[in-house]
């Protein structure tokens, strides 16, 4: 029970906090006891147990993403051992409803006449809340940027787009500060303010990115733009006597008078801004609006399949390609490929779709749809084939939710299909994720009984480390490394060595792209499982795969 005296002391002091929140969540801890008072709106909106907690410090740390509980954890050490008298952090925090939300909590440590840790309070802002202002950077927020998109496509504007994000900006906060970080971050404000004067309007999104709409601009305008921002950045931003060196990446896209929602604008500007910085080395990159062959913008179209997913994933449908035995040639099991389509638009392949719409946070609802169906439609193969295993593709956006794992589970369950019967893989963007983050998802599905594979294995620098550290059940040789197997060395090489080591792992082995009966043959010198590709069939939709493998 807290003690009478303490409770007191920490009720007022509270209640001095709470005078400054200005609607932020007010915390106090008395250092010497680790009681700690919570707000009432925080307790009821992050399900925490009671108003008065002992030892929360820590106990919080659970709830926060697990991307950023390392840099929390360091300042929070510091601040719990008195070694500094500030905190100031922005993290994610998981919400009652099974959200996560960015919170930016801020402390400061009180010490007695002896300089000893004595009382540790503060604020968390919940950056969920509509706040349509940025207090550090005195620009519109990232709601205010989606309110005046929303109303500027009323107005059926023509528009250029730039979101910019700052490199590393965590290592600068870790060197001189979190307060300095602020002031760097104002700075910057200023400066992309002066350079963007008459072109358009600045805001500042989440963590340190900032968006620009323009109204007057061109698209070389834009590019001219961000080198004078990185010029200016690299050469001359000096912040309270400090020269500070920023780097950036950056994506654009282009609006030609937009019937298009903001939220599929958004998605759009988000995947132009991965691919800056994934696949572009922070070069400015511009998502192409061309008119397609239905004579509609790109991002029209974007828009119209992203609503399908609204209406109950209206228009999306599953293919499967199957995968056999390499030694019998027998069919094993099958991918399930997604597919959209609709009278206006015809067949879009994934390829012009789904990169983008992993952007979106609808993805996930899309994700859980294809899971479902393709165990529906195994459920019937199962009946032909008892060990046949169905593949289904994840998405780093699935991956990201609280709740994937039992999400995942329960579709198994209210289906009634075997968990050793479905195979989850792993595409290159989920190795971006956190591994700790992958390891508990996949050691709980293991356990579970589902598979999990490894897709287009050996194309990313990350590959061997997932391996190592993941349970993997399947490797899966990209097609690349075997086009060519016949004739070239290297790729033979490649093969063999990436077969040896999944064998190591105790993983079996599947190749896509096999096209000709002489590339299985060789195929067969390696330690390959199974085959998959055109030789055997193109991705086929269910009645056409049923029709060919189930009956017969």
């Amino acid at each position: 029970m807290m003690d009478s005296v303490v409770k007191a002391k920490i009720d007022s002091l509270y209640e001095a906090f709470s005078v400054l929140a200005n609607g932020a969540y007010t915390y106090v801890t008395d250092m010497r006891t680790d009681w700690t008072r919570w707000s009432k709106e925080a307790v009821h909106y992050f399900g925490l147990p009671d108003e008065y907690m002992q030892g929360v410090a820590y106990a919080w740390m659970e709830k926060i993403h697990p991307d950023d509980r390392a840099a929390y954890k360091e300042n929070i050490d510091k601040v719990m051992s008195g070694q500094t008298n500030e905190h100031n952090l922005q993290y994610r925090v998981l919400t009652k409803d099974g959200r996560y939300i960015v919170c930016t909590c801020r402390g400061v440590l009180l010490r007695d006449e002896h300089g000893n840790p004595d009382y540790f309070g503060g604020m968390i802002k919940n950056n969920d809340t509509l706040s349509y202002y940025d207090d550090v950077s005195n620009m519109r927020s990232l709601y205010g940027f989606l309110e005046d998109l929303q109303s500027t496509s009323w107005r059926g504007e023509s528009l250029q787009v730039m979101i910019l994000g700052i490199n590393d900006f965590s290592r600068l906060n870790e060197i001189y500060g979190y307060t300095f970080g602020n002031r760097v971050l104002q700075e910057f404000s200023k400066m992309i303010k002066v350079e963007a004067h008459g072109i358009g309007d600045w805001y500042r999104m989440d963590g340190t990115k900032f968006a620009i709409v323009c109204q007057k601009a061109s698209v070389e305008d834009l590019k001219n733009l961000y080198k004078r921002i990185q010029y200016n950045s690299l050469h001359d931003f000096n912040v309270d006597g400090t020269r500070v060196v920023l780097s950036f990446v950056a994506g654009a896209i282009n609006l030609e008078k937009f019937d298009v929602s903001v939220e599929t604008v958004y998605s759009c500007l988000r995947f132009a801004y991965y691919e800056s910085k994934n696949n572009h080395l922070g070069d400015l990159y511009i998502l192409k609006n061309d008119v397609n062959d239905d004579k509609r913008f790109a991002i029209e179209r974007i828009n119209v399949i992203r609503n399908s997913i609204v209406n109950h994933c209206d228009g999306f449908y599953l293919c499967y390609q199957p995968i056999v035995d390499a030694n019998t040639e027998k069919i094993i099991g099958a991918e399930a490929l997604i597919r959209w389509k609709n009278e206006e638009y015809g067949v879009v392949p994934p390829v012009e779709f789904v990169d983008i719409l992993e952007q979106d946070n609808l993805f996930p609802e899309l994700g859980k749809w294809i899971l479902r169906t393709a165990i529906k439609d195994a459920k019937v193969f199962l009946e032909s084939y008892p060990g046949f295993v169905i593949n289904v593709n994840l998405s780093y956006t699935q991956l990201e939710k609280p709740n994937f794992v039992e999400s995942v589970l329960s579709i198994l369950e209210e289906e009634s299909f075997p968990p050793q019967n479905l195979c989850l893989e792993i595409t290159e963007r989920c190795r971006l994720l956190d591994m700790a983050l992958l390891k508990d998802i996949f050691t709980r599905l293991r356990n579970k009984g589902v598979k999990v594979a490894l897709d287009d294995f050996g194309t990313g620098f990350s590959s061997i480390g997932v391996l190592r550290e993941l349970p993997v059940t399947t490797v899966k040789i990209d097609r690349s490394f075997v086009m060519n197997i016949e004739q070239d060395t290297s790729d033979q090489k490649t093969v063999r060595f990436i077969s040896e080591l999944a064998d190591s792992f105790s993983s079996s082995v599947t190749a896509e792209g096999i096209e000709t009966p002489e590339m299985r043959e060789f195929l067969l010198r390696f330690k390959v499982k199974s085959l998959q590709g055109f030789y055997y069939s193109k991705p086929l939709p269910v009645d056409e795969f049923m029709a060919k493998y189930v009956n017969v």
